[in-house]
């Protein structure tokens, strides 16, 4: 008697909680990611500066906060094993009006968690479980349901068979959006027509663009009063974050991270499209953001490095299936997850790929 393996496929190493979930049900997992590494916005950015010296900055989201029981059971479990840790530091918010700090005091506020020694290290010992097969840098250019077989065929952007699956996990947003075409020129992975139910749902999740500025100091920022703060009353600026004060980083030299205000974004954006923004432009976003921050007026030293990353699309602004936590079609077992679905944040994030994995465990039990 030959058993039948249940196999699945998960689109974006983002959706790493979902693959692992699966795995250690005893769903062969294949994980595709067209990065070189996992983790999307808590991936982890690594630079060079011009002199050999190398530094790490979580360029995307600086932390993440666990509200649910569901998730925080998670998140338990990641820190008894080393990969998260509890970012315990001053945080605050800074006014332009007032041109004054606001520390704000950690007690009765949810813990600040960070990924030790990156953002990216979940994802990573996620990706690397027993029972999880990932490929990295394997970009999706097509996904083709074959009605016959009833599985869910992939193509590479190469044009390669990338395999055939009987459950298909998607957590990018982008696998059926438009916005692809204007970045890549190529249509979305996956024809909505497949989806009439979900396709509605689907149709152009409005997005927050942000620009990110990382910044090392060879001196720390000592008139800065906190490691984090908030900003008020900024057409440019959003937040400002001190990087090498987490747990487990480096502190050979100061490095913060400046994220821009969706406004400031959505103008460059405007002005020089979708596609992959020229040197020149991050520059200038390098250097506006920085002056910015110059502008608290807190005496803030010339950097050694300065370098600007757009995030065009990664942080939604939209939550589409608070209730059901992922969409899903049974018939196609076909699961589409990620924070645009239960909340834009990492927690989101986290609770729609757990979700999508039990529709997925359920169904697999159920056909062996």
């Amino acid at each position: 008697m030959t058993t039948t393996v249940f196999k699945v496929a998960v689109l974006g190493g983002g959706r790493a909680v979902c693959a692992s979930t699966l795995a250690r049900n005893g769903v062969s997992v294949t994980l595709f990611e067209s990065a070189r590494g996992p983790g999307g916005r808590m991936s982890q950015r690594r630079e060079k500066t011009e002199d050999g010296k190398e530094l790490h900055f979580d360029h995307g989201a600086p932390f993440f906060s666990v509200s649910k029981p569901e998730v925080a059971r998670l998140v338990q479990e990641w820190e008894s094993r080393g990969l998260v840790a509890e970012w315990k530091e001053k945080f605050g918010s800074f006014d332009f009006r007032t041109l004054k700090f606001d520390i704000i005091e950690q007690g009765g506020l949810s813990k600040r968690f960070v990924g030790v020694p990156g953002m990216n290290s979940i994802c990573k010992a996620l990706c690397n479980e027993s029972g999880v097969e990932s490929k990295f840098g394997a970009g999706v250019g097509r996904v083709e349901w074959l009605d016959d077989d009833k599985l869910w065929s992939l193509i590479g952007v190469d044009g390669q068979s990338l395999g055939q699956f009987k459950g298909l996990v998607a957590s990018d947003k982008n696998i059926v959006s438009t916005r692809i075409t204007e970045v890549t020129g190529r249509l979305p992975p996956l024809d909505m027509k497949l989806l009439p139910k979900l396709s509605e749902k689907l149709h152009n999740i409005p997005v927050r663009p942000c620009f990110a500025v990382m910044l090392a100091f060879a001196e720390p920022l000592s008139t800065i009063p906190v490691k984090g703060f908030s900003i008020k009353n900024s057409k440019i600026l959003s937040s400002a974050y001190c990087d090498s004060s987490k747990p487990g980083r480096s502190s050979t030299s100061e490095r913060w991270v400046l994220h821009s205000t969706a406004e400031y974004a959505e103008n460059i954006i405007a002005q020089t499209g979708l596609k992959k923004p020229s040197d020149a432009t991050l520059n200038k976003v390098a250097e506006e953001l920085f002056q910015e921050f110059q502008s608290t007026g807190a005496n803030i030293s010339q950097p050694f490095f300065k370098r600007a990353h757009r995030w065009g699309s990664a942080f939604p602004n939209a939550s589409i299936a608070q209730e059901e936590k992922c969409l899903w079609d049974r018939n196609k077992r076909l699961a589409i997850c990620g924070d645009f679905c239960v909340s834009p944040d990492v927690e989101g994030a986290i609770d729609s790929g757990f979700a999508a994995a039990l529709r997925l465990k359920d169904i697999s039990a159920s056909s062996l």
